[in-house]
Order: C-alpha cells, then structure tokens, then sequence
C-alpha cells in the first residue's frame, strides 16, 4: 500500500479533504438553477463536475475511477454538442456551404469558446478535484473548464434528453448562432471563381496551404490560390483548409471580377 492508499483508507475526514475538494448540496442547486434544469439522478451531475485528478476512494464508485471522473461524459457531450450545433447551423443557413458551416461550428465548440460558457454559469466554483489541481488554479483552466462544459452537456442528455441540452446551449449562444451570417452572405466562391475561369477558356485554380498557426484545438490555416504559371491571386486564412480556400477564392473574384490576366490585373489602375 502506498502513501495515497493509506490517506485515503483512513478514517479521519480531516486528511482526506487535504486531497481532494468536495461539492455541497447547496453549490449543486445554485448550478441547476443556472442550468435551467433540476436532475433527476444528481449522481450524474456529481459525476460532470469530478476531475480526473479526484483520488480514488470509497465515496466514489468504489474505487473505479475509470467510470467515476467526468471523462466518459465529456466524451458523450462532446458528440452531442456537435449535433446540436450542426443540426441548427443547416436549419438556420440552407444556402450555407459546407465549409461555412465547418468554420462556423469550430468557431462556437473550440475549448476556449467552451471554457467561457462555462464561466459564465460558474462552472469553475463547483469543481471537485485534487488539492493540487485546485491550489494550481484549475478552476480557471481553460482546458478543464471546456471540458467540464462538454461532461455536463453530457449529463443532461443522458437525465433529460437532446431538448434539454438545446434549450441550454440556444440559451448561452443562441444569438451568436444567429448573427454568424449576419455580416456577409456566404457563397461558394471556389465554385464560382472555377465556374468563370471555364467560361473564359482558362486554366482552373489550385491551393496550396502556405501556413498552419495555433494550437491543435485552434489551428488556423493560411492557403494561396494559384492561377497560370503559379501566380499567387489571393490567400485566405481560417480555422479549416476549406474555409481558407473559399476566402482565397473571394478575394480572387472579387480582384479580378472579369478575369482577366493576374499578370495584367494591376495595370488597370494606372
């Protein structure tokens, strides 16, 4: 038995709080409340809001802390949110490309945009972890607060279905969703860039990712469009390589909207 197991099988309260924190009933309520929602079976509740870094002991699960910590949760929540947001973006967007769609979703699910849901119903203050997790300030990671947002969405699609999960995130970002397209209509402008360049005999387009920036959850692609003898007419950037290419592609239309020669383009002016 190790120094951990003989902590935890003791019987003093006192020695176990000095490894992990708990979760009262009272912070349990103030969350729902600020859910929305009232669980049926708060275990699963009590399950979003454990950190991995929680020791194992007889209060929880028995000691199976592969089923106890919010993981298995977070796992689930994670697909959900993907369908939720998903299915209202094709709802609200029919005209949409997919690759509008593609960033746009990224853009409301990364961990940060997640981390900041969550501390905006204080999710940070109803954590149960390890002292030292918590004396690390990981109530305030980013990392750990984004996945907590996902094991509670989790959670609550398992106590009280898809509709309660939706009324939550239209809730939280409703308006967010509903503004994405507000600033610009969104077209296919690599269709319509190839559509053009055909009309006129040309060669078709090429891209080329010239740059890839930020963390895996954050990554930011930087793509080239190339016309005739790899002259670079437009570059995009965006958090898909798809996304990226429709914006090289835009900026080609919209340089060169009769297509002309790009070699010719700038002489216009003159």
């Amino acid at each position: 038995m190790n120094s951990e197991d003989s902590w935890l099988n003791d019987s003093d309260e006192n020695q176990k709080e000095q490894l992990y924190t708990t979760i009262s009933d009272d912070v349990l309520d103030g969350l729902q409340e600020r859910l929305g929602y009232t669980f049926k079976n708060k275990e699963l509740l009590f399950q979003a809001l454990t950190h991995r870094s929680t020791p194992v002991n007889s209060d929880n699960q028995n000691g199976n802390h592969a089923i106890w910590h919010n993981e298995r949760l977070e796992f689930l929540g994670d697909a959900v949110l993907e369908l939720v947001i998903s299915a209202k973006l094709y709802q609200l967007y029919p005209d949409a490309a997919e690759g509008a769609l593609s960033h746009w979703r990224s853009s409301l699910v990364n961990t940060r945009s997640l981390s900041e849901l969550a501390t905006k119903i204080d999710i940070g203050s109803c954590l149960m972890m390890g002292r030292g997790e918590d004396l690390s300030g990981g109530r305030k990671k980013v990392s750990i607060l984004g996945d907590c947002f996902e094991a509670i969405l989790g959670a609550l699609f398992l106590d009280g279905g898809l509709a309660v999960v939706e009324d939550l995130l239209f809730r939280l970002i409703g308006d967010k969703i509903e503004k994405l397209q507000a600033v610009e209509q969104y077209k296919d402008y690599k269709s319509l860039l190839q559509e053009q360049l055909q009309s006129v005999g040309r060669a078709l387009p090429s891209y080329q990712v010239t740059a890839v920036v930020g963390p895996p959850h954050q990554r930011v692609f930087e793509v080239s469009c190339l016309l005739e003898n790899d002259y670079v007419a437009g570059v995009g950037s965006g958090h898909s390589k798809r996304f990226a290419e429709q914006l090289a592609a835009k900026t080609v239309v919209e340089k060169f909207p009769d297509i002309v020669d790009p070699t010719q383009g700038d002489k216009t002016g003159e």
